[in-house]
């Protein structure tokens, strides 16, 4: 019996017969007929009339037939198996496969009902087949099989619910995991996609200035564009340098990222000064900085140097990173800004995704000078 049972209130599909669906019916079908040619041949030993004897094989072989059909209608066959048994003793063992049927198939309730059919046919039994003599000990011995096939019914339907529902939440736990380890994936395309904006964003933007400089200026000297040129070589290098390690990561574990950390702060300053951008950095935050909020400060200020670059080539730009243990550290970022900003704010989004991640704030706009200041309170515990 390969399908499960229905639930209380679903309505049965259309069984399809397995091949254990087959083997199981044959024998069912092949012992119903044995067993009820030998109780037939018992009952004809009853002061019955020779109609009954007749009716009780015939119509008892034929009950027999409708075991194949048992799972298709359980609850109409068990009902006509049990009108049948009322006389025919040779249906017995197939009417009592009906009430196994039907517990394993039908609600509780159901098979109450059948075995209720089945007990008050079998008092018309009692008096059909002319059993004056021990009715007692038929009675007991007919409630003791309903009771255990019923039994036995019941406990194959609670099994089969029981492999169901662990089935189901193995099912929901591979769904669960199969989900966990998509948005697992899509937080790592979002960190790359990060670190590849940071990265290669502030070495690109240095390289363009440059570039931009030696096709404004035909007329630099020799020395000049030389040392332009080196500079650009020397960030071209290294932005590919940059790209060939992000791009190595992509084959390892997120949490083998290589990330800056913020004793890489004044570098990342220089490096700018380097190229051409002047940078005034004030850095005051002593004590041991949590790794996670280092490397956020840092790359707050890579981004602000990054947009400054982008929007305001050339002007300066002052930086203040203050800060103690307890009362958090603050990064400020302050440059011109012309009248009119491009790009599509991703990098400000990037910095502000970053913040809340450590629990932190970032705020940007004009001051009332006109300059664009960007500010970011990160948390620093005690």
């Amino acid at each position: 019996m390969s399908e499960l049972p229905a639930g209380p209130s679903s309505k049965p599909a259309r069984p399809r017969r397995s091949a254990r669906d087959w083997v199981v019916d044959s024998v069912a079908f092949a012992v119903a007929v044995l067993i009820g040619l030998v109780l037939y041949t018992d009952g004809e030993q009853d002061s019955v009339s020779h109609w009954l004897l007749a009716a009780d094989f015939y119509v008892g072989m034929a009950f027999c037939l409708t075991l194949w059909f048992r799972r298709r209608w359980p609850v109409q066959l068990a009902l006509v198996g049990a009108v049948v048994s009322a006389f025919s003793e040779s249906s017995g063992i197939a009417a009592l496969m009906m009430i196994l049927t039907v517990a394993i198939y039908r609600p509780f309730r159901i098979t109450l009902l059948v075995f209720a059919a089945n007990a008050v046919c079998l008092l018309a039994y009692i008096e059909i087949r002319n059993k004056p003599d021990d009715p007692a000990a038929v009675l007991i011995t007919a409630a003791a099989l309903y009771v255990a096939v019923a039994g036995w019914g019941l406990y194959i339907r609670s099994r089969r619910q029981l492999l169901q529902t662990l089935r189901d939440r193995a099912d929901r736990a591979e769904t669960v995991a199969r989900l966990e380890a998509e948005q697992g994936q899509l937080r790592a395309r979002e960190e790359i996609a990060r670190e590849m904006h940071d990265v290669l964003g502030h070495r690109l933007s240095l390289l363009s200035v440059h570039a931009g400089a030696l096709a404004y200026r035909p007329d630099a000297s020799t020395e000049e564009v030389a040392g332009a040129a080196e500079i650009i070589r020397a960030s071209a290098h290294q932005a590919l340098q940059d790209l060939r390690e992000v791009i190595g990561v992509l084959r390892a574990p997120v949490g083998e990222l290589p990330h800056p950390a913020f004793a890489d702060l004044p570098a990342l300053v220089e490096g700018s000064r380097a190229a051409g951008i002047p940078v005034e950095l004030t850095l005051d935050a002593p004590g041991a900085l949590p790794e996670h909020v280092g490397r956020t400060a840092y790359r707050i200020v890579q981004e602000g140097l990054t947009n400054a670059v982008k929007h305001a080539p050339g002007e300066p730009v002052r930086i203040s990173v203050t800060g103690a243990p307890g009362n958090g550290l603050s990064v400020e970022l302050v440059n011109p800004a012309p009248n009119r900003r491009r790009g599509d704010g991703q990098g400000l989004k990037g910095l502000s995704e970053r913040a809340a991640l450590v629990e932190g704030r970032v705020e940007h706009g004009r001051t009332p000078e006109g300059d664009f200041r960007l500010y970011a309170w990160l948390p620093w515990p005690a």
